[in-house]
Formats: C-alpha cells, sequence, structure tokens
C-alpha cells in the first residue's frame, strides 16, 4: 500500500494538498478507502478517508503502530554541494533510503555550488522515507558556512570523521575506525576537497582523517559509502 505523509495527523487529521491531490487525482482513492499515513516523527497511522477532497483529504484515524527508525546511533552527514545538483538529489534520496538522521549542506572555499534549495531536497527525503516503508524523516538543514557547522561540532558527543583525499595525511580506513552503537558525524568536502585551512580547522574541531577506500570517489559516492559503512558496522557488532 502506497504511503501518505501527513506531519501534523496527531492534531489536524487532514492530508496535505499535494498529498490529497496524489490520493484522490492520480490514485482515484475515494471516501471509505484505506490508507496508511506516517507523521515522519516515527509512527504510522491507519486510515480511512472521509472525504476525498482533493486539496485536504480528511482522515479518520482507526490505528497508529509505531516505527521508530532501526539503528541506534544518531547519524548526521555533511557534505558541500556538488556542482551539478541532481547529484545532490540522487544522494538525499539514498541516504534517506539507508537511514541517517541530518543532511547538512556545508559552504566550503571550493564548492562549486554555494547553496541547495532546502525545499526541493525536503521533497526529495520525504519521498524516500515513504518508499523505504519509514515513518521518521531525517533533519534537512539550509546551507552553512563549514566554519559554523565545525563550532557546532565542538559541543557534539560524536565520533567525527572527514573524508580527505591528501595520501600525504595520516588517514585510517573508516570502517576500522567506526565504533559500533556511537553516534556519528561524517564530512565529506567538495569536488576540489578542502583548501588546507579548512582541513586543519577539521583537524582542530575534533575531526579525523578517514578514507573509503582504495578507489579515488566523487563526493556523492563517498557520503553514500561513508553511511553504508557506519551501518554495517553496527549490523556486525
Amino acid at each position: 500500500m502506497i504511503r501518505f505523509y501527513a506531519p501534523d495527523i496527531a492534531t489536524d487529521p487532514v492530508l496535505p494538498e499535494v498529498e490529497s491531490g496524489h490520493a484522490v487525482r492520480v490514485l482515484r482513492h475515494r471516501a471509505g478507502d484505506a490508507v496508511e499515513v506516517v507523521d515522519g516523527k516515527g509512527t504510522l497511522y491507519r486510515c480511512r478517508l472521509l472525504d476525498a477532497h482533493p486539496k485536504g483529504a480528511a482522515l479518520a484515524v482507526e490505528s497508529t503502530v509505531s516505527l521508530p527508525k532501526v539503528w541506534t546511533p544518531r547519524i548526521t552527514v555533511a557534505v558541500a554541494p556538488t556542482k551539478a545538483g541532481d547529484r545532490m538529489e540522487w544522494l538525499v534520496e539514498k541516504l534517506v533510503e539507508i537511514g541517517i538522521d541530518r543532511f547538512v549542506p556545508v559552504r566550503c572555499e571550493r564548492s562549486e555550488r554555494k547553496d541547495l534549495k532546502r525545499e526541493r531536497i525536503e521533497k526529495i527525503a520525504v519521498s524516500a522515507m515513504k518508499q523505504s516503508l519509514k515513518a521518521v524523516l531525517p533533519q534537512i538543514d539550509e546551507t552553512v558556512p563549514l566554519t559554523r557547522f565545525l563550532d557546532e561540532c565542538r559541543c557534539m558527543e560524536a565520533d567525527r570523521f572527514v573524508g580527505y583525499c591528501d595520501a600525504d595525511t595520516p588517514r585510517v580506513v573508516l570502517s576500522r575506525a567506526c565504533r559500533p552503537a556511537t553516534d556519528t558525524v561524517l564530512l565529506i568536502g567538495p569536488e576540489g576537497d578542502f583548501s588546507p585551512a579548512e582541513i586543519d580547522a577539521c583537524f582542530k574541531a575534533g575531526f579525523r582523517a578517514v578514507t573509503m577506500g582504495d578507489n579515488r570517489l566523487r563526493t556523492e559516492t563517498a557520503a553514500l559509502v561513508a553511511v553504508d559503512t557506519v551501518h554495517i558496522v553496527n549490523q556486525l557488532s
């Protein structure tokens, strides 16, 4: 069954306009049809349509099921947006499918793209959440300067790893550095990599330089491999 997203369903049992239009105009749902709705906070609502209005379909909630995230640690992914915006959209879709808690676009000195459209990224995240049968929507941040993100990280109780391409800098393989059941922050730089000043700032903020393997990876590939590595380490523990 196709799931719908209604973040305020607990207090306002009505599908948002976009979801209502999809349910009524595209899927041809009518009053009396059973539908499943998630709130993005970890609950699945089994409902019945009361009014098949394409701009605000009313719901009757018949039961609820708790669907918390299935991984233990909090996973934060910070990535410098790539020049091609569709690659970032693909990345967010896959990260949500695999499982993350927060996505932060960071602006670096060598960033090809300075900002991402947060509203567009959030829509992709919602779609990926529903498609992968999750009920928890990751936090999607506005694009922030790398320095601001690093300042925030200094207060986090989490393992912090930065993907860095400079082979002359001591690095460890992420799969060996990652600890099970530990909150983790993963930082991936731009296509031109971090500047020397930026990587020095990362180290001062408590980040460890890591590699995802012997192959050189694109920004979005490195971020995806890093998140998958964290999940595999936790699953094998």
